[in-house]
């Protein structure tokens, strides 16, 4: 796909902005859903058990849909398809409320998943490029604006709760809102099209095999992310005997450190490098992992869900970066390495939840630590000159694990 033809410093600073707003658009989308899933649930009459199915269809239509946006993308180009599918986005924050039965429920979960992930690709694929015309790490603070989206939709709704309004007049009015904002930041984003004899990609495709190393990366980060947040208030609730009150600043605390490096994040990577800055992650995650395992008092398991945080909190997207990088279609790369990160947050929950029922939650944290630890050997694949998809590359990352040198300018320590 091409790249417009002006690309002067004010344009590209323009279009960095202008794709961080739409970042924050998807995020509060997420999070103004997120916050009303107690009145929709009670509205569609559903059990907790129905809910759970229910929730497990927005990750189903992201993995089936993804796959479709780089061929949508490449028909209509970059602009125009970044504006449709995110008004698809924003409006389909309509549907749950709307669902009068958990059949209903799931068919608009499906549809609004689906709406998600092909959106997400979209504006990933955009942040890239930019990223790539900089030549300067941004996709940390793009993902850090997403977070305070969801932080800005989650307030809203809190709010809303709190004085009892009706999610659906609640959710068309944040969908009218966002839609409008969503498209007036759109303008200003890279306008990229199809070259006349560039080969279009097929309507759907599986992942290619860069994706799949790269996303295994992601399914590390993606699983601690997921387990930290929805067991680390139970964890300290159960197994240290906390109070509900300190129990709930677990995720707060792991929530905050990751939005803090997702923000900061894009110095630390220009600095050091993505595997180098990956690879310390990993390390932090893990003892943050160890913490939690070992904790003797919350305190210390607070220390080390915020430690967990602060170690996955980049990972995505670099994943991202280098799934782009990675070969010649970058919307089909980051659409793999998405579908496999969105796959490792629907597992997570309920795989810690089945293995804490066999063993115990403490067992299940021990898993996340050893995954953590799977982002200190396998960073190497981050890397801007490693083609991940390649035999030689995965070995590679074995071999930096081991004490081999990486990539010029990123020396393993």
């Amino acid at each position: 796909m091409a790249v417009e033809a002006v690309s002067t410093p004010a344009r590209l600073r323009r279009a960095r902005f202008a794709v961080a707003a739409v970042f924050c658009v998807h995020g509060a989308v997420a999070g103004s859903f997120a916050t009303r899933i107690p009145w929709i649930a009670d509205h569609a009459g559903v059990s907790a058990g129905q809910l759970g199915l229910a929730l497990a269809f927005p990750a189903l239509g992201a993995s089936l849909a993804m796959p479709l946006a780089g061929a949508v993308s490449h028909r209509m180009g970059a602009r125009p398809a970044l504006r449709l599918l995110l008004v698809l986005w924003t409006l389909s924050l309509t549907l749950p409320s709307l669902a009068p039965n958990v059949w209903g429920l799931a068919a608009a979960l499906f549809v609004y998943g689906a709406a998600s992930g092909m959106s997400d690709v979209a504006m990933n694929a955009l942040g890239v490029e930019v990223e790539r015309r900089l030549d300067r790490s941004i996709m940390s603070s793009l993902h850090g604006m997403w977070s305070a989206g969801a932080l800005l939709g989650s307030a809203a709704g809190t709010l809303a709760a709190h004085l009892g309004g009706d999610a659906r007049v609640h959710h068309l009015i944040a969908a009218t809102v966002l839609t409008v904002f969503g498209l007036l930041f759109c303008q200003g984003v890279l306008d990229l099209r199809s070259t006349p004899d560039e080969e279009p990609p097929p309507r759907f495709a599986l992942p290619p095999k860069s994706a799949l190393v790269i996303g295994a990366i992601g399914f590390c980060g993606v699983f601690a992310e997921g387990a930290s947040l929805d067991w680390s208030a139970v964890y300290l609730r159960d197994q240290l005997g906390t109070s509900a009150g300190l129990a709930a600043a677990s995720t707060t605390a792991f929530a905050l450190t990751m939005a803090v490096a997702r923000l900061v994040g894009d110095r630390v990577v220009d600095r050091f490098g993505p595997v180098r800055t990956v690879r310390t992650g990993g390390l932090a995650a893990t003892a943050g992992g160890a913490l939690v395992v070992l904790a003797p008092h919350p305190a210390v398991a607070l220390a080390g869900f915020g430690l967990i945080g602060l170690g996955v909190a980049v990972v995505v997207p670099l994943a991202f970066a280098a799934a782009a990088r990675s070969g010649p279609n970058p919307s089909q790369a980051i659409a793999g390495v998405a579908t496999i990160t969105y796959t490792s947050g629907l597992v997570a929950p309920s795989a810690i939840g089945g293995l804490a029922d066999l063993t115990s939650l403490t067992v299940s944290f021990g898993v996340v630590t050893l995954l953590a630890f799977g982002l200190v050997l396998g960073a190497r694949v981050l890397s801007p000159g490693a083609r991940s998809g390649t035999a030689d590359a995965a070995g590679a990352a074995l071999k930096d694990a081991a004490g081999a040198k990486g990539p010029a300018g990123d020396p393993v320590k």
